[in-house]
């Protein structure tokens, strides 16, 4: 009987064993329209490492899917709106104050919703999470190079989900429109009125009118609920469908490279493993949120402008913005028209942008500097690039130093110290501090290399000391295995750029441009003699296990 005959008769094999479940008709008739056999044949099988610094990136995920979820019901409850209401509620205390219909909805939900300040405080420090959760993936895959070629968009998009996360945490913890989130957004205020020329027309334009207005409270919650959201979730999609298509990158190791990827099947192993990983985060998260206050908004009170708290304090995702203008001195300059430049924010506004373009940028500038065109989906280890590593730790210290001169006020009063000492040695560290770490960091990268080099050629130390025949004391070192010598010795090792010759085959004159001779300084100092240790060869192994053995 032919092939043709036996599929014209496949049909009649149903009929022979009785109708097929519901379910089963139900998923062939969603496959001849959507194709999910076909989907779920090419991508459940989709392997992924198995390392515990991967689910950074799953936290960050899962925190995003339980901030929709808590902040579906959240608004449910919330009223946006900045008319003034006199407040009659649970909260005893405040009973007969004046506020804002947006206070005193955060004031139900806290007190007279049923789960909803568990709620508020699920969000909130989900929020934070979140915020973690995106600098920590991101200095994973800056410090272990999975930024590079086919990644560069990927790492774009992450970047960008940064600083929206950073944003719709403004916008957010500015919804209840309580006392400290009202200086917040007056904070934010100053800073647009410091822009030159245009200050005084976005501020108009953001608030509606004159500080505080009545419009900016229901503008940041369309900002906070929809239009943020809604970019962010379509580059969490972006960024999945670009990890599918590119595959993980992987750590170095026996049977791994750049054409494959060692781990587990997305289904049935790594979905368990990911399905449990999501309810340990939320419990954990949960666990937090009902321990553990924060945002207390009835502690301070409503908004008032002819009020501020004393050691107001945003979150720590903008502690950064603000000890950049705590560290900046108050100058204005009054040029010819009657016209004041505040060099107090206009400074701070243009340092804040540039703090993060710098670290965004970087992933070109070293592709800038390397020239290498090839994909790379073996993850390096931070040690084997030492300028890289050095020059991430620096710019954390960068960032840090920022974020302590943020809180200098509540540093000096729960401290006993001097407000004004504690911002000169901020101030001064600002711009001698990263120097000193990229130098401290570039060093330890460069001497755990050469402790590496050593392990190879050398082995590990045992402890055990022995006598030789003639006295001398050594101590036994006991070789590595084949694996560990792969993964010590699995790095690219890049060649420092060179000049072309002064002339070329015809005694013609190459003329080599300022950015070229730039750039092979750069590359030499990124992998010359003082940038990184030279691998030990497969020769150099020999002569010493071979010729004289481990001790």
């Amino acid at each position: 009987m032919s092939t043709a005959t036996k599929n014209a008769e496949a049909p009649e094999a149903p009929s022979s064993r009785g109708k097929a479940p519901a379910g089963e008709r139900i998923a062939d008739w969603a496959d001849g329209r959507v194709g999910i056999y076909s989907l779920a044949k090419a991508n459940m099988r989709k392997i992924f490492p198995d390392h515990w610094s991967f689910l950074l990136g799953e936290i960050c995920l899962y925190a995003f899917i339980i901030l929709i979820a808590t902040g579906v019901y959240l608004t449910l409850f919330f009223v946006p709106s900045m008319a003034e209401v006199e407040y009659h509620g649970s909260y005893a205390p405040m009973n007969g104050l004046l506020m804002s219909e947006a206070y005193a909805s955060t004031l139900d939900i806290s007190f007279e919703v049923r789960g909803g300040l568990l709620v508020r405080q699920i969000h909130h420090w989900a929020a934070l999470i979140f915020v973690v959760g995106i600098f920590m993936h991101m200095m994973r895959v800056f410090f272990t190079g999975a930024f590079r070629k086919p990644r560069e968009v990927n790492w774009v998009f992450g970047f960008l989900l940064f600083v929206l996360a950073i944003l719709t945490g403004l916008t957010g913890y500015s919804l209840p429109d309580d006392l400290l989130s009202g200086v917040g957004i007056r904070f934010s205020e100053g800073a647009m009125l410091a822009v030159p020329v245009v200050g005084s027309y976005i501020q108009m334009f953001v608030f509606g009118g004159e500080f505080p207005g009545t419009d900016i409270i229901p503008r940041f919650f369309v900002a906070h609920v929809l239009l943020l959201p809604g970019i962010m979730a379509a580059l969490v999609v972006a960024h999945l469908i670009l990890i599918v298509f590119h595959k993980h990158t992987h750590y170095a190791g026996p049977g791994r490279r750049n054409t494959n990827v060692v781990g587990f099947p997305l289904f049935p192993v790594y979905m368990a493993k990911a399905g449990g990983f999501f309810f340990l985060v939320f419990g954990v998260i949960a666990i937090i949120a009902a321990t553990t206050t924060i945002n207390g908004v009835w502690v301070l009170g409503p908004y008032r402008p002819d009020q501020i708290t004393s050691n107001a304090q945003p979150d720590w995702y903008l502690g950064f913005s603000e000890g950049l203008v705590r560290l900046m001195p108050g100058w204005e300059w009054v040029i010819p028209g009657g016209y004041t430049l505040n060099f107090g924010l206009l400074v701070p506004l243009a340092v804040f942008p540039l703090m993060l373009i710098i670290i965004a940028v970087y992933p070109f500038f070293e592709s800038w500097v390397t020239k290498d065109r090839r994909e790379h989906h073996i993850a390096e280890r931070p040690r084997n690039a030492p300028t890289r590593t050095a020059f991430g730790v620096a710019w954390i210290s960068w960032y840090l130093v920022a974020l302590v001169a943020g809180g200098n006020d509540v540093i000096a009063l729960k401290f006993g110290l001097s407000i004004n000492t504690i911002t000169w040695i901020c101030r001064i560290a600002f711009f001698v501090l990263p120097v000193l770490v990229f130098w401290a960091t570039r060093r330890v990268c460069l001497g755990l290399q050469r402790r590496d080099k050593e392990k190879v050629l050398h082995g590990r130390e045992t402890g055990v000391i022995k006598r030789l025949p003639h006295g001398e004391f050594i101590e036994v070192h006991e070789p590595l295995d084949r694996e560990q010598l792969h993964t010590l010795t699995a790095h690219d090792q890049h060649k420092p750029a060179e000049l072309p010759p002064a002339t070329d085959e015809n005694g013609v004159r190459n003329k080599v441009g300022v950015i070229e001779r730039v750039r092979v300084r750069i590359s030499r100092g990124y992998f010359g003699e003082s940038g990184q240790v030279t691998k030990p060869t497969a020769e150099e192994y020999r002569e010493i296990t071979e010729g004289h053995g481990h001790h």
